[in-house]
């Protein structure tokens, strides 16, 4: 490895953004900071005047803000899953990825289970989750494998950030109060470098059960229900397959936002998108087979109830929804990651699932309650203004955190990206040698 000096050089376009903040950087953070504390005063209104401000009523317990939840939790899969994969497979092309996609991951995390407090009437009380755990509930297996998985995340995220944090402290002597403790006193000793190896293997391996296993429970905490359409054993695998594929929807699209607004088109190149447009196809494939195989199901096999809350998505009063949501999850993303997968085309794609599954997530919750099994009179829902406030907050905060992260430290990993460089010039090398030699 060259000295910190001449490796700062060599990066000097993806440090360029921790120091240089013009006039968008801070029309980001104030309009962004506007939002998120607006919703800060929904929530007041609504804890001290009660749940019924929300749209949520007679028989819609379960509303936008679990809609959120599952849809934030489902984002956060991608990052530090397919982090781990792409490494297990010394996959090199995902190098450039990684950063940002570990990074979805913590913000996501620390973004979806806030939503939970907003659902409760005494959002204050929510230690009593511990203090009164109840393990037969498939609510506290969620909050258990959430935490776990938030927890080993953010490792997982530091660990990796510790090389180039000690760069940062050499090169940016006015942070050193910042960068110094966090760098762990990293000066890249051969010893150092082997037990970084060592725990980015073990967590690598530790992030992948503990991300399935995530969402397999969050499917379980609907799929464990008779509500109908719920209880289903292919919530588990669609759960899990949906969130993966919201996931590298939202890491392409912070990713080309960053690759446009800090111009680090030298590190996120075309072929890079190309290999996740790829993968982005298989999801989207594996998606629409799963969706098909859920609705087909319950079409031919289920009861009246069922029969009631798929005709009111197929032809009903959210009909509109659903096949929005088709289109947008399927017919409209798959000709493009077929034949398209430039930048542009990526975008659309990745804009048009990010929707596609919120709205999934919504016709999956609200026409259940809707159309529940047992006889009561058939209510309605509409989110509030307040619901709507919270939404765009929390989508606020999530977006506010990663650009101020991108402004401490970098959004692309120098130190993975030099040690493939330099393994690529060894290959290179020995592929010569071993020409020459015959």
């Amino acid at each position: 490895m060259m000295d910190s000096e001449a490796i700062a050089r060599k990066y000097e376009r993806v440090l360029a953004p921790l120091t240089r903040t013009g006039w968008m950087f801070w029309a980001a953070v104030i309009s962004l900071s506007i939002i998120f504390l607006w919703s800060f005063f929904a929530f007041g209104w609504q804890y001290r005047r009660g749940l019924g401000e929300t749209g949520m009523g007679h028989p819609v317990s379960w509303a936008l803000y679990l809609v959120n939840f599952v849809f934030f939790i489902g984002i956060s899969h991608a990052g530090a899953l397919v982090s781990a994969v792409l490494r297990i497979t010394r996959a090199g092309w995902g190098t450039p990825f990684g950063r940002a996609a570990e990074a979805v991951t913590v913000f996501a995390l620390a973004a979806g289970p806030t939503n939970i407090l907003f659902d409760l009437g005494r959002s204050s009380r929510f230690y009593w989750v511990a203090l009164h755990a109840q393990f037969k509930s498939p609510l506290l297996w969620d909050f258990t494998c959430i935490m776990t998985y938030f927890t080993v995340s953010v490792i997982f995220l530091y660990v990796l950030l510790v090389p180039d944090i000690g760069l940062l402290r050499d090169r940016f002597p006015g942070r050193r109060w910042l960068y110094r403790p966090l760098s762990l006193g990293w000066t890249g000793t051969e010893k150092e470098w082997s037990v970084l190896s060592k725990t980015i293997g073990f967590l690598c391996i530790a992030v992948i059960p503990i991300a399935v296993s995530v969402h397999t429970v969050v499917s379980w905490v609907f799929g464990l229900q008779t509500q109908p359409m719920w209880f289903s054993t292919i919530f588990a695998p669609y759960f899990v397959v949906g969130a993966i594929y919201s996931g590298i929807a939202a890491i392409i699209l912070v990713t080309i936002a960053l690759r446009k607004v800090y111009h680090l088109e030298d590190y996120l190149k075309p072929y890079h998108f190309n290999n996740m447009g790829l993968l982005l196809l298989v999801f989207t494939l594996l998606w629409a087979y799963f969706t098909f195989a859920e609705h087909l199901t319950v079409g031919y096999a289920g009861g009246s109830a069922e029969h009631a809350v798929l005709w009111s998505k197929l032809t009903g009063k959210y009909a509109l929804l659903f096949w929005i949501m088709v289109a947008l999850c399927f017919v409209i993303p798959f000709p493009i990651l077929v034949f398209k997968r430039t930048l542009p085309g990526l975008l659309i794609a990745s804009i048009c699932i990010i929707i596609g599954m919120w709205i999934e997530r919504y016709t999956i919750i609200i026409p259940s309650f809707i159309e529940p099994r047992l006889p009561y009179v058939r209510g309605d829902y509409m989110p509030s203004w307040v619901e709507w406030s919270m939404t765009a907050g929390i989508a606020a905060g999530f977006t506010l955190a990663f650009v101020l992260f991108s402004k401490l430290f970098p959004v692309i990993s120098i130190w993975e990206t030099e040690k493939d460089e330099k393994e690529g010039h060894d290959k290179l090398r020995q592929k010569g040698f071993n020409l020459l030699t015959g």
